[in-house]
């Protein structure tokens, strides 16, 4: 029976991706790197740091992953305040629904602490979620189970009891990894991601409504 729900952030909570991806590019333009579709859909789910060093290294360059970050955060920051940006559909009713059954909610994403928490207060989510976990604050990154594996183990319920919902092929091969049901959501903000491993597959928030998710694990 459901206990508790782990929340992936960017693409489940809220649409970052085109913010993240304009920073990305305007880093990438920065020090003069040329990124295709595919390597850049490979970084979906991991946290900004192993991106950063993942290049460092794809790339010869000379800059150290530190300074990637800075940049790459230095621009996020100015399209977060100046841009729209909304919650996904559906995500709000859902977690209301959730936590109206007593259903305890936790995020764990690959985004630092202070991007979730510039999210939460933005949307006020706070009241809903018992715990946060940051990728960047762990030794190892999506698809490393690390993450889910500490978030289920806040929750003081057993693994069994838990559902993870992800967009992200590293997102899901880490829920699988951690071997915590995992729910796949599909959507127009995830382009080419694998969701062969997630247990069920929706494009609606409407399929994984309390009364239909209760029995699911």
């Amino acid at each position: 029976m459901l206990k508790a729900v782990l929340f992936d952030m960017d693409g489940v909570i809220v649409d970052t991706e085109p913010l993240h991806r304009k920073a990305y590019h305007h880093m990438f333009d920065d020090v003069n790197i040329n990124v295709d579709e595919d390597l850049y859909a490979s970084f979906t789910g991991q946290s900004t740091i192993n991106i950063c060093k993942r290049l460092v290294d794809h790339f010869n360059l000379k800059e150290t992953p530190e300074h990637l970050v800075s940049l790459k955060r230095r621009h996020y920051k100015v399209f977060f305040e100046n841009d729209d940006l909304d919650l996904i559909d559906g995500v709000l009713e859902r977690i209301q629904d959730y936590h109206n059954n007593g259903v305890d909610l936790v995020v764990a994403s690959s985004a630092s602490m202070p991007g979730i928490k510039q999210i939460f207060e933005r949307f006020d989510l706070n009241q809903y979620f018992s715990a946060k976990f940051s990728g960047a604050d762990l030794k190892k990154s999506k698809p490393h189970p690390e993450i889910f594996l500490k978030a289920a183990e806040s929750t003081g319920f057993n693994k069994s009891e838990c559902m993870v919902i992800e967009d992200s092929t590293n997102g899901i091969k880490a829920a699988h990894s951690a071997g915590i049901y995992c729910v796949g959501f599909k959507s127009p903000h995830s382009s080419h991601q694998d969701y062969t491993l997630a247990d069920k597959v929706i494009t609606d928030f409407t399929e994984i409504a309390y009364k239909k998710a209760v029995y699911l694990v």
